[in-house]
């Protein structure tokens, strides 16, 4: 039989999903396990817990068991927080880094304590009502049977192989003698299979105060690592209190530090001061100020954001506090681009999916092994790919995300909620590093500026901006933008609409009747419903 060309040379378009109970992912066979469990009277809790469990199992280049999680829920009228990251191991000091003059980007030098577990345990035990072990049943099904490989899915697994062919574990795990599975190949991880049957069955205790604690500690110590079944006994999930930012009518929610969740906050507190409704959806003017605020935001972010707000001088209050903010939105020159430092406040690789259900449960979900596979390292024979959080932490003396046993490093990964008037209307979130905070920007401000409906906020050309003078646009902006932003003084680069760069959105919105789902064409996301 010929192999199909798996390459996708045309443009496609799709189109929103409205029904009283929804599931959107990044992956559709993930999507399908969560509205598995809607079917089987379960919540939009056990419908999220469900997908985000398969995932780790068919998008391992995004995700796996060893990650961490965050989670936003809207359940009986408020909006509930939880932070399940994990922390640096006892041993890690700034001298244990001592050889280093930044933090590893891979390998065991990378690995904080993964939280992901405790996450799903904990949220399923506070607003779930299927039993825990239940929502494994589609993920090990996939592990044991095997699920045939997407085409994007398969392009990501190539492209990554040569980064971590050589990490510990990782040869064994997820190759096939070197080599990626290719699309439509039917992978099977039996070793992944008996692993979750250990977490569904013992409610994640194997993980942390277990048998599978004992084999990550035993092959930590195998090859110099420094996390130890310690460290995984004492990671906790954390119910936290979501900051928000007012917009336009609008409210959007985050959590706070030590996720990146904060800058998005800061810039729409700073956008607020502009008519971007005025400007025109997709001017030159809407992406130029954009742009500019996520810089001043990513300045603070970078400056003073760290783990708890003991960490810090500068308080997630001083932040946010309107009158700052107002300061900052001066520095905005509509004509120039600038390269700004952080302000002086007053001091006193992922994956994201949504799920809602008839009766009014909203979740905004979001799990990660950080950089595609993460450290690269796989712990032999359970399937468990460790991430790499720990590249986040700073060495510089007296910095606030400086590394420190058993402190949290600053996060990228963000589930974002919009309320309006105290009610919900959207969970939603957009992956891929530091897109994600400027990828909250620009879904709250095509929402309340423009009006577009999710699948058009979701399918709208995307700005980036990183750490240096240069800006990157998606291919499909409208042609004159590109040359008004070099105009000003913008350094920009125009990447290919697919490029993961700019991250994939998931999106469900509240109707008067139900819900519209999206998911991005960007990855293999999918809205299902009924």
């Amino acid at each position: 039989m010929q192999p199909l060309d798996w390459s996708f040379p045309y443009t496609s378009q799709k189109m929103p999903l409205l029904a009283a109970n929804a599931v959107s992912a990044s992956q559709p066979l993930a999507a399908q396990a969560g509205l598995s469990m809607l079917y089987q009277g379960g919540n939009a809790i056990d419908s999220a817990l469900a997908c985000a469990i398969a995932l780790t199992v068919v998008e391992p280049v995004m995700n796996g068991i060893g990650g961490d999680m965050f989670v936003l829920v809207w359940h009986e009228g408020k909006l509930h927080g939880l932070n399940s990251s994990g922390g640096a191991p006892s041993l890690w000091t700034p001298q244990y880094f001592d050889r280093h003059e930044k933090m590893p980007e891979m390998g065991w030098g990378s690995v904080t304590v993964p939280g992901q577990v405790a996450g799903w345990k904990a949220l399923s035990d506070r607003f779930g009502k299927l039993p825990f072990a239940r929502l494994f049943e589609p993920a090990i099904r996939y592990a044991q049977e095997g699920f045939m490989v997407s085409p994007q899915i398969a392009r990501q697994w190539a492209n990554q192989v040569p980064r971590y062919i050589d990490q510990p574990g990782f040869r064994d795990a997820f190759t096939w003698e070197g080599r990626a599975p290719r699309a439509g190949e039917l992978w099977r991880f039996p070793a992944q299979a008996r692993t979750l049957e250990q977490i569904a069955e013992s409610g994640g205790e194997s993980f942390y105060r277990g048998d599978l604690a004992e084999k990550i500690e035993a092959f930590a110590r195998q090859c110099g690592g420094a996390l130890r079944a310690t460290d995984l006994a004492a990671h906790r999930a954390e119910w936290v209190e979501p900051i928000e930012q007012s917009f336009r009518g609008y409210t959007l929610h985050e959590i706070p530090p030590n996720g990146q969740g904060i800058a998005a906050l800061m810039a729409l507190g700073i956008l607020d001061h502009f008519d971007l409704a005025g400007m025109g959806v997709d001017s030159a003017d809407y992406y130029h100020v954009g742009l500019e605020a996520m810089k001043l935001a990513f300045a603070d972010l970078s400056k003073y954001a760290a783990d708890a707000p003991a960490m810090s001088p500068v308080s997630a209050a001083h932040l946010l506090d309107a009158a700052y903010l107002a300061e900052r939105a001066k520095l905005i020159d509509m004509k120039r681009a600038a390269n700004p430092g952080p302000g002086m406040p007053k001091t006193g690789g992922t994956v994201y999916l949504a799920s809602a259900d008839a009766a009014g449960t909203m979740v905004s979900y979001i799990q990660s092994n950080y950089h595609g596979f993460g450290s690269g390292v796989v712990v032999p024979g359970t399937g468990i790919s460790l991430h790499n959080r720990g590249e986040d932490f700073s060495l510089v003396p007296g910095h606030p995300n400086i590394v420190a046993p058993g402190k949290r490093p600053l996060h990228t990964i963000i589930p974002g909620f919009i309320t309006r008037d105290g009610s919900p209307v959207m969970a939603m979130g957009v992956m891929g590093g530091s897109m994600q905070a400027q990828g909250h920007v620009q879904m709250v401000t095509r929402l309340a500026s423009f009006g577009q409906n999710p699948q058009a906020m979701s399918d709208a050309p995307r700005f980036r901006v990183e750490p240096g003078p240069t800006v990157t646009l998606e291919s499909h902006v409208p042609g004159d933008v590109p040359d008004s932003l070099r105009a000003r003084g913008h350094k920009v680069t125009v990447a290919q609409r697919q490029s993961l760069d700019f991250g994939s959105a998931q999106l469900i919105y509240k109707a008067e009747h139900g819900y519209v789902a999206a998911s991005d064409s960007r990855r293999d996301g999918q809205a299902v419903g009924f």
